[in-house]
């Protein structure tokens, strides 16, 4: 039997490039997201911009499930996915709005994503059919939200869009295995993870574009663009590879939930920390000799914190370990937002000194050479 990673005849099955077309529409909404959250940088916009995501992260994670099973190569598979692309854009441009008039025109979008996944997934996979309804659920909730408008009913629809979806293959299985393409899977969400990186350069710039071009800006940036990289030395360095290795040696059933695990709930902290980081970094370049507001320091700090813990039950999922030190380094990047009211360069600075020092820490303790107690490899560290 042919290897589930490799189909019949032998191909390695990667990411095409219409899923990274795809892609491309998803990161507008993704920015769309940060630029809500740099215009509410509190409780409230921090809120509506994980109810979003949580929201859109669950159709993404169904999209790439579906490109995992059905390869979309033919014209009828390629219209469908370009039409759920439609679909994608239309929420980028309501969600700025979405807490504030464009709530329906979120939902009609969303419904258009659903229904073109569904017809396209029912073609390879009709057990998607089970699933269905909470995903339909979902996309009338928020256009009910959107017809409401404002007030804490909007919220609690919201939350309601959230969790169905979620809780609904709990309580009615799909039914049958989702076989996973490791290569592809690992491909397709280590693309996002880059494009969510490089909004956070994007962020960087931004930042820095009403700014007096000096050197304390030309350092400002360069320390913003440092804390990129070591967001993306910490998960492209090995482990997208290692997480590929784990998951084509395990059997079907493990290589489903750790994929679950793994890609979906564990790259929530981990995107979002990078969104929220991103928004906090947009402001600090642009004021890295001043000390900044509680709400910017919290959300540099606690993004990076937030993207390391996500980090952390990535690595626990897939079983490609340790994940002791980064769970102390997010503790400690968490404690680096007092700096930020000080002097906002000195709270980035100190946000990639941590992270770098992280992994400076992993490599000698799994150095073959190394012993380390309590900090090996294994798939309890």
């Amino acid at each position: 039997m042919a290897s589930p990673s490799v189909p019949v005849g032998g191909e390695v099955y990667r990411v095409t490039t219409l899923e990274l077309f795809f892609d491309l529409v998803f990161v507008f909404a993704v920015t769309q997201l940060s630029h809500v959250l740099v215009k509410e940088l509190n409780v409230l916009g921090l809120v509506q911009v994980v109810l979003m995501f949580g929201v859109l992260w669950w159709m993404y994670g169904g999209y790439a499930w579906l490109t995992n099973t059905l390869t979309p190569t033919t014209a009828g598979r390629r219209l469908l996915l370009l039409v759920g692309m439609g679909g994608f854009f239309m929420v980028a441009l309501a969600t700025p709005t979405a807490f504030k008039g464009g709530g329906v025109l979120w939902g009609v979008g969303y419904l258009v994503l659903v229904l073109a996944h569904v017809t396209l997934y029912a073609q390879g996979n009709p057990n998607i059919l089970r699933v269905l309804p909470a995903n339909l659920l979902a996309a009338v909730l928020i256009i009910v939200a959107g017809i409401f408008d404002h007030g804490p009913a909007v919220y609690v629809l919201w939350t309601l869009a959230l969790v169905v979806p979620i809780v609904q293959p709990y309580i009615v299985p799909a039914g049958g295995l989702f076989t996973i393409q490791p290569a592809h899977i690992v491909e397709r969400h280590g693309l996002l993870v880059m494009i969510t990186i490089g909004e956070s350069v994007i962020a960087v710039g931004a930042g820095a574009e009403h700014a007096h071009l000096d050197a304390g800006l030309v350092v400002a940036v360069l320390l913003g663009l440092a804390l990129a990289a070591a967001f993306w030395w910490s998960y492209f360095a090995r482990d997208d590879e290692r997480a590929e290795e784990s998951l084509t040696a395990a059997d079907d059933v493990r290589r489903t939930q750790m994929t679950m695990f793994g890609y979906f709930y564990a790259h929530i902290p981990l995107v979002v920390g990078i969104i929220v980081a991103a928004a906090g970094m947009g402001t600090a370049v642009g004021h890295a000799w001043d000390g900044l507001h509680t709400g910017s320091a919290l959300a540099l700090a606690g993004g990076v914190a937030l993207y390391l813990a996500g980090d952390v039950a990535f690595r626990r999922a897939v079983r490609i370990g340790p994940s002791r030190i980064r769970l102390g380094a997010a503790a400690v990047a968490l404690a680096a937002a007092p700096l930020g009211l000080w002097l906002a360069a000195a709270e980035i600075a100190a946000l990639v000194l941590v992270v770098a020092a992280a992994l400076a820490l992993e490599h000698a303790a799994t150095r073959p050479d190394a012993a380390v107690p309590g900090l090996g490899q294994s798939s309890g560290d």
